[in-house]
């Protein structure tokens, strides 16, 4: 939790970035350009920042058509939406095929049975066996055809099958996107939000406990300003890889926002909640950072960590609180330890320690 004036210094040396961008290239200073330029410059998403740093390469600037691609594919609002219409067209499209096929097989199947039947009349009123054998060869011949029909179809429900199968991954594959930070690739606020909510329906409808963790990096502005913003980032992913490899199950580990991230431990008690923040905590301790470009060590990165376990009348809200009061005690109380709510040191006052 280092307030809001670390997190305005770090937007700010951003916003910086994508101005300079956008001077040294002289394009148009539009909001459009701008978001494009700050999303480089925070590199949240690497495929963006891949794909600028190629055409730069290629052409040695961004054309207006180059920035209106790069802003649909990377940035806009609508794009997940769009992607989502798409391949719920394509799922109706396919569902719309299997039913033609499936009317087309159900007129086959009454056309045989009317077959049959008249045939079974002839059969009854026959005489001779030239007639026999007419009736007979009438009905393997339709028989056939049958079974032409039934194959053909079941050629198309199988090719059908495996495409909406398809469709469902790269429905699931949008729908996760959408719901993951880019530079930690752990869940993001979106859902963070949606899950603490359910988790405490789910915990007071079944009276089970549940527990939260508030993480912070000690010291985060230090590594932005000593060693830049790219350092900064490789730090934020560390401790995302840590949280990450220490939770498991139903548990949910999330970027809360800037340097913070939370985790959400249903039908975990106090307890047990410290000791996976307390795993987490160490496993960050023992990790020494190394700026990639120089291989320059750059020492530890710590964490400071809050625990609160939620009570009958708790709002999300209430229960957020008493693990922001958690963290800041753990801030106060020198850092790169955990505490929680029956802790002395932790008051519903705690100051806000950067």
């Amino acid at each position: 939790m280092t307030g809001h004036a670390d997190e305005h210094e770090r937007t700010m040396a951003f916003c910086e970035i994508a101005l300079g961008q956008i001077k040294a290239l002289r394009q148009p200073a539009t909001p459009r350009n701008y978001e494009i330029w700050y999303a480089y410059a925070t590199g949240y998403q690497p495929s963006l920042n891949q794909k600028i740093n190629e055409t730069l390469q290629q052409s040695g600037g961004l054309s207006d058509d180059d920035l209106d691609s790069i802003y649909e594919t990377y940035l806009s609002p609508s794009r997940l939406t769009e992607r989502i219409d798409m391949v719920g067209t394509q799922v109706m499209g396919e569902i719309e095929q299997v039913m033609a096929m499936i009317d087309a097989a159900a007129g086959s199947a009454n056309s045989y049975t009317e077959s049959l039947a008249d045939m079974s009349a002839k059969l009854g009123n026959s005489k001779d066996r030239e007639g026999l054998r007419t009736i007979v060869e009438s009905l393997v011949q339709t028989a056939k055809e049958m079974e032409v029909s039934n194959q053909k179809l079941e050629e198309r429900l199988n090719a059908s099958k495996q495409e909406i199968d398809e469709l469902q991954v790269n429905l699931e594959a949008v729908r996760t996107e959408s719901l993951t930070d880019p530079l930690t690739q752990l869940a993001n606020r979106k859902y963070f939000d949606t899950t603490i909510e359910q988790a405490i329906e789910e915990a007071r409808a079944a009276n089970e406990p549940l527990s939260l963790l508030m993480t912070d990096i000690d010291h985060f502005k230090n590594f932005n300003d000593s060693f830049g913003h790219l350092t900064g980032d490789q730090v934020l992913r560390l401790v995302a890889m840590s949280v990450k490899q220490n939770v498991k199950g139903q548990d949910t580990a999330s970027r809360y926002g800037g340097e913070e991230f939370a985790v959400i431990l249903p039908n975990t008690v106090l307890r047990s909640a410290i000791t996976v923040a307390d795993h987490i905590r160490r496993a960050v301790m023992t990790k020494e950072l190394m700026k990639r470009s120089t291989g320059e060590h750059l020492g530890r990165v710590t964490i400071s960590v809050g625990v609160a376990t939620w009570r009958k009348n708790d709002t999300v809200q209430s229960l957020i609180e008493r693990t922001d009061a958690c963290l800041y005690a753990a801030k106060r109380h020198g850092r790169n330890r955990v505490m929680c709510e029956t802790d002395p040191e932790v008051t519903p006052t705690s100051a806000q320690v950067a």
